[in-house]
This record gives C-alpha cells, sequence and structure tokens, in this order.
C-alpha cells in the first residue's frame, strides 16, 4: 500500500506543533512539493522565523535532518512520476514468478486488491465524500466529467449512472472548439468532476484553474500523491493504486465511485426514482431495452 504524502504527514502534526513551525508547516503546504526544495535559510525567511525552528518541525516529523526530509521528499516524487515502464525495470515483474501458476497469481491479486480497497475506503475523508455528494445531489448545478489516458473510461461510468439519476450531466467534449464554448460558458453553478492519476496531464490543472476561477466548483478523483490539480480542487477523493502489476489500479477508484453513486441516490431519494422510472420508460418506448 501506499503510504501517506510528506503534505498528509505534515497536516497532521499541524495542532501539535509551536505557532512558528506551523507557520514553517504552512509555507511548505503552500507551496507543495517545490517548497520543500528550498534551503533552510530560504523557508525560514519566508515563514519569518529562525532556520533552527525549520529544522526543530522536520525533527518533529521523525527526520533527523533537513538533508533527510528532502531525500524522503525526492523518492516520494520518484513514486509519483513512475510510469508502468519504469516500474517493471524497477522490479521483477513478469521474471520471477511462474505464468502458470494461476493459484499464486490469483492469490497476490485477491490479496492486493483487497487491501487497496479496504484503505483507500478507510483513508476517505468522509467530509470530502459528504461534500461531493451534496454537490453531485444539487440539481441546480450543472456536472462536466473530464478524465485522462486511462481514466476517461471512470469518467464516463460515473457520468452514465448520474444521468440516470438527474439533468445537466455531460462529458467534456474532446474537439477544441467545443471545449473552449464549454469553458466559455462556465459559471458558479458549474461543477467539474476531474480524474488525474500519476503522470498527471497539465490540462487537468488548467480546467480546475478555470472552474475555480469562474466560482465553480472541482471535484477531483486522484491517487495518494495527489494531482496538480488538488490545488484548485474543492473536494479531493484520493485512492491507492496498488495492484499486481507495474500498471497502476484502478479497482479501489471505481468502489470510490460506487460509493459517491449510493450516496447521490440516497440524497435525491424519490426523485432518483422517478428519474430512473422514467428513463426505463423511455427506453422501453424507443425499443433500446
Amino acid at each position: 500500500m501506499a503510504p501517506g504524502t510528506l503534505a498528509d504527514e505534515i497536516r497532521l502534526k499541524l495542532g501539535d506543533v509551536s505557532p512558528a513551525e506551523r507557520k514553517v508547516a504552512r509555507v511548505l503546504l503552500a507551496g507543495y512539493p517545490a517548497a520543500g526544495f528550498e534551503t533552510m535559510a530560504v523557508l525560514a525567511e519566508r515563514a519569518a522565523v529562525s532556520a533552527p525552528t525549520v529544522l526543530r518541525l522536520v525533527n518533529r516529523l521523525g527526520y533527523r535532518g533537513f538533508p533527510d526530509f528532502q531525500a524522503a521528499l525526492r523518492a516520494e516524487l520518484d513514486e509519483r512520476n513512475a510510469s508502468p515502464l519504469s516500474l517493471y525495470e524497477a522490479t521483477d515483474y513478469g521474471r520471477a514468478s511462474d505464468p502458470d501458476d494461476d493459484l499464486s497469481l490469483l492469490s497476490r491479486g485477491s490479496n492486493v486488491f483487497s487491501g487497496a480497497v479496504a484503505q483507500t475506503l478507510a483513508e476517505l475523508p468522509p467530509h470530502d465524500l459528504h461534500h461531493a455528494i451534496r454537490l453531485l445531489s444539487d440539481g441546480k448545478r450543472r456536472i462536466t466529467l473530464a478524465g485522462g489516458r486511462f481514466t476517461h473510461l471512470l469518467a464516463q461510468y460515473l457520468g452514465l449512472h448520474l444521468m440516470q439519476l438527474r439533468d445537466d450531466v455531460r462529458f467534456l467534449p474532446d474537439r477544441d472548439v467545443e471545449r473552449t464554448a464549454v469553458f466559455a460558458a462556465l459559471h458558479r453553478r458549474d461543477v467539474l468532476v476531474v480524474f488525474d492519476y500519476r503522470r498527471y496531464e497539465q490540462d487537468k490543472v488548467t480546467m480546475a484553474e478555470a472552474v475555480q476561477a469562474n466560482g465553480g466548483k472541482v471535484v477531483l478523483f486522484t491517487d495518494t500523491w495527489l494531482s496538480p490539480a488538488s490545488t484548485h480542487a474543492d473536494v479531493v477523493l484520493p485512492s491507492q493504486v496498488a495492484a499486481p502489476s507495474p500498471y497502476d489500479s484502478l479497482v479501489p477508484t471505481l468502489a470510490v465511485i460506487e460509493t459517491v453513486v449510493a450516496g447521490v441516490l440516497t440524497a435525491l431519494g424519490e426523485d432518483a426514482h422517478q428519474r430512473l422510472r422514467h428513463g426505463e420508460d423511455t427506453a422501453r418506448r424507443m425499443g433500446l431495452y
């Protein structure tokens, strides 16, 4: 399982540190992860504290010194930027196991997937989950969904469920002219649901910035290292990505999506029931079912 990020560690310690150390922590979080690679002197200056205060915070986080802290941050960024190729070459995937050992493969898959789903749901911030459900069940808001290279499949999966439960749900178009029209028409009642996982895509940051600038809301599905788009997100729903292969798993994210759908269904209540009934009747009349 992927551990929490250094940013998570810093947030957890905010209530336990001194006011001066808290200033350093907030500077680190505001410019994460780049701020962690500043010198102690620069960090101290930006936080308006002394260099020893920076060192004390780092010690409270469990690091022997500032170089140790920066080494941990570099290791985290290496994980954050990993690709299937780099993961394959850094391990013995496909070389140490017997391809005919089906039992071993099934056992490994069962352990990895069940553990990743359990950890994801256990660590999902309840406030963010409930906020996502409120936004997605608010009939006054328009929902736009966007995914990435692989995660467009998850955006479609969530969107198709939402379309059965409420109005004003759409997918971000692929063509530039249509996409421009979508972002030009954004307003405060818009919600962008975006999926962005490691080897993050810059256009997701741009999208989130545009929605935020127009007063809309952003719901971000991402991994435990957190997409750069998280800086502009109102809701962040992180998932584990552990898999029995060098490809990041989207199984835990699917569990989060289905949990969100269950919450939206409950929040909409009888309105969702009537919407489902009307959809079924319409499909039958058109010969679609």
